[in-house]
């Protein structure tokens, strides 16, 4: 079934033009949200916790925003398994990329910090073919062997490649000399809320994946975050924006703090963007995990 999907239907929808693409996504928003009311009671219920100073019709709107955006998000990520490199960059501008020209030749990996905003896999793939170093993205495997294997091919092939979670820590073991720029998504929830730097986030106690301040600390490398602005149906702007150059100079959860704070600024100026589908708050502290608080498995 999944073989089905992939040819029959996925990679002849990433060979439309956008223009195409753009109105199935105006179709899906009309049937899959406004018809049959698609994850709404889980978006409007993260949207409320996270503002809770907006109105009932200032939430509704931001959600309304939002699913205008998520389906054009579906469309144009099927869209990157044929896309070329010349329409990637035109569609994706990167600014600030003179912090990864320094940090390379100064010889330093570099660590880059991102949440699920706006188009995400268009950035990151943008981003790597720009950057004098290598891109590396962490990423969770799907279930289905084969749309995973296929992801993947698409994710790579421009030069980025691609680690799993499970392998994060063999990788960069053989790999710790080689000039490499790793992306790690910073806002899923982790499975173990032990595991996890807790602070507030977006008004609520949010469990932070510790990957990208443990590697930084490991491997003193710089982390820089990427700021990803829509400028309109499948156009993004990105800006990098240095969040710790010194990371043996920190406390612990320093670094986890600053990105955090980061991402939740952008979210704040354009809510509609993020991915409010997600069920990011589905764990709750544990009594003995502090907010803010120092967290002894940064260092193992």
């Amino acid at each position: 079934m999944s073989r089905i999907l992939y040819y029959l239907i996925l990679l002849p929808l990433s060979r439309l033009p956008f223009g195409v693409l753009h109105k199935l996504a105006d179709f899906l928003y009309w049937v899959l949200y406004r018809g049959f009311g698609y994850r709404t009671k889980v978006v409007l219920k993260n949207l409320r916790n996270s503002f809770p100073d907006k109105n009932e019709q200032e939430i509704r709107a931001i959600a309304d925003e939002f699913y205008r955006f998520f389906f054009d998000l579906i469309v144009e990520t099927i869209r990157l398994f044929s896309m070329s490199k010349e329409e990637l960059l035109e569609r994706c501008r990167v600014n600030d990329i003179e912090v990864f020209d320094r940090y390379a030749r100064e010889g330093k990996q570099v660590i880059i910090a991102g949440g699920h905003y706006c188009n995400w896999e268009l950035a990151a793939m943008a981003i790597c073919i720009q950057i004098p170093h290598t891109g590396v993205a962490i990423y969770h495997p799907l279930k289905n062997k084969f749309l995973n294997e296929k992801l993947q091919q698409s994710r790579s092939r421009f030069g980025m490649e691609m680690v799993p979670t499970r392998d994060v820590k063999t990788f960069y073991a053989e790999n710790h000399q080689r000039s490499i720029a790793t992306i790690f998504g910073t806002d899923q929830a982790p499975s173990n809320p032990h595991n996890a730097y807790w602070t507030m986030f977006l008004n609520q106690e949010t469990p932070v994946f510790l990957g990208a301040e443990r590697y930084a600390l490991q491997y003193d490398c710089p982390v820089i975050f990427l700021k990803v602005k829509r400028l309109k149906r499948g156009y993004l702007e990105v800006n990098a924006e240095l969040v710790c150059a010194e990371p043996h100079q920190t406390q612990v959860g320093e670094i986890s703090e600053a990105h955090t704070r980061v991402l939740e600024k952008v979210i704040q100026e354009r809510p509609e963007y993020w991915l409010w589908t997600h069920r990011r708050w589905k764990r709750t502290r544990p009594a003995e995990m502090p907010l803010h608080g120092v967290v002894d498995q940064v260092n193992n």
